[in-house]
């Protein structure tokens, strides 16, 4: 088992680990890790003050735990000689990293003048890394890799830099997003289920397979979240077991002879991947197969990772139209959204496949009268993130662009239809900052107002209005912000 951090609250872990016959590789963080969250950038030329801090707190846990029987070695930082490129370039990333590894050995040579009994190590996620710790950190016992979908590759890598001291991989899983092609929609391509195990049967035979120098890996259990995250790396997601569980007992247990195994799922595809009409249907469909011939319960789920943030798996609306075919209501917020068919054979297994759906607004019946009109509003942002946004923008035909207001109630927006038309449909695409409150209002002569539609409930989708009027001006009055920003409309069309 590996570790990030080593402190107080390691106890209960390493008597666990201890009362189970697992020894503990454990961490220290030291800044600035790898990825985003990973904490603030430090000078390791200059800042003497933070490498003495460390260095004693280091110091306090090695004495502490160096006797605990879980305790396998110690693992000094995570993927810093890489993340460093989020702090400094040029020569002066040169020179952190040079001083950053030289760090690093004083860290080893602290730890082995405490515990001389167990190897020290340190993590990172480039084997560009090791050079910095062939020429600064020879103190080390072994070298550390974070290696997902090519892992296969560090052994060509350490063979290439001549590299003499073994090496353990410290996290291993799945070809992660930054890793994938992307898909026809833009964004990471994600495995498939079969694809998955497949990955973590060969990264076995690669960990395995480096003899005498590979010493082994500890592979990265993202927990049992059924979320974005979770479905794309655990093994059980929800604590149901997939192929990619089956493919890890039998590389380490040797077999999965007389297992019930999950239902697998091939071929998904979805009927509109670039163009599902928000709050309608379109439909999915997938080969679904239990080995062991199960009755299957399918579940549509939906996440908006890629839309809005929210890397829940929520239930979807849906109807079997059989044959493993299904039609899905699709969100009624704009953007890529991920679309999940979730197998399940009752005897706590689950196979689950996932494509991309892009959500865009609906099509109207009728001719947009508003585009290209001439269109003024209360306010519009100058300078903010992607605008200028003026008036126009809300007019012009195009979701990629936006009309945005101050960040002030009330505001309006209004359209010159040129001459007086029938006003059957309103179709208001909303980015984020929308509007809770708003009327529509519609006038003959630009003075005189009438007002055909008032809400005090909108939640920011894409608003369709039916009237059966006839005006050359249409308004919105809005008088109520749904967030702290202003108001903001990718497209105001007013369909005849």
């Amino acid at each position: 088992v590996r570790t990030w951090g080593t402190d107080a609250s390691s106890k209960p872990l390493l008597d666990a680990a201890a009362a189970h016959g697992l020894k503990v590789m454990n961490g220290f963080w030291l800044q600035p890790g790898g990825g985003p969250g990973s904490g603030g950038c430090v000078d390791y030329v200059t800042d003497t003050t933070y490498k003495n801090t460390m260095l004693t707190e280091f110091a306090k846990w090695v004495e502490t735990y160096k006797s605990h029987p879980a305790t396998l070695m110690w693992n000094v930082g995570n993927e810093s000689v890489l993340g460093l490129q989020n702090c400094y370039s040029g020569t002066e990333l040169e020179n952190q990293r040079n001083a950053y590894t030289s760090f690093v050995n004083d860290v080893a040579k602290k730890i082995h003048s405490i515990d001389p009994d167990h190897p020290v190590t340190s993590t990172d996620a480039w084997t560009g890394a090791w050079p910095y710790y062939k020429r600064n950190a020879p103190d080390l016992d072994l070298y550390s890799m974070n290696a997902y979908g090519d892992i296969c590759g560090v052994r060509q890598d350490w063979i290439d830099g001549g590299y003499s001291k073994p090496y353990i991989i410290t996290e291993t899983g799945n070809a992660g997003e930054w890793e994938v092609p992307d898909d026809v929609n833009g964004i990471p391509d994600e495995p498939t289920d079969v694809q998955k195990a497949e990955g973590y049967t060969k990264a076995w035979g690669c960990v395995t397979g480096h003899q005498g120098v590979a010493l082994g890996a500890t592979m990265f259990h993202y927990g049992l979240e059924h979320d974005f995250g979770g479905v794309w790396f655990n093994l059980l997601p929800d604590g149901l077991k997939r192929l990619s569980y089956y493919a890890v007992k039998k590389a380490y247990a040797g077999s999965t002879a007389g297992d019930n195994t999950p239902p697998v799922i091939t071929n998904m595809t979805v009927s509109t991947p670039t163009a599902a009409p928000a709050g309608r249907e379109f439909t999915v469909r997938a080969d679904i197969r239990d080995p062991d011939g199960d009755p299957i319960t399918p579940k549509i789920y939906l996440s908006g990772n890629y839309a809005n943030g929210d890397k829940r798996l929520v239930d979807a609306q849906w109807r079997s139209l059989g044959n493993n075919t299904f039609a899905v209501t699709a969100p009624e917020k704009l953007g890529v959204w991920k679309v999940y068919i979730q197998a399940e054979d009752g005897r706590g297994n689950a196979g689950i496949e996932t494509k991309s759906v892009k959500v865009v607004a609906p099509p109207v019946a009728g001719t947009n009268i508003a585009q290209g009109r001439p269109t003024t509003a209360s306010s519009a942002q100058a300078s903010y993130g992607d605008c200028p946004c003026p008036a126009s923008n809300a007019t012009d035909g195009n979701t990629s662009t936006r009309w945005a207001s101050d960040w002030s109630d009330p505001q309006w927006i209004q359209v010159d239809l040129g001459s007086a038309k029938p006003v059957r449909t309103l179709q208001l695409v909303w980015d984020p900052a929308y509007a809770k409150s708003y009327e529509v209002q519609v006038s003959d002569d630009g003075n005189t107002w009438r007002t055909v539609h008032t809400t005090t409930t909108g939640n920011g989708d894409i608003d369709t209005v039916e009237t059966a009027t006839t005006a050359r001006y249409v308004k919105l009055q809005l008088t109520a912000r749904g967030t702290g920003w202003g108001y903001s409309l990718h497209e105001f069309g007013v369909y005849s």
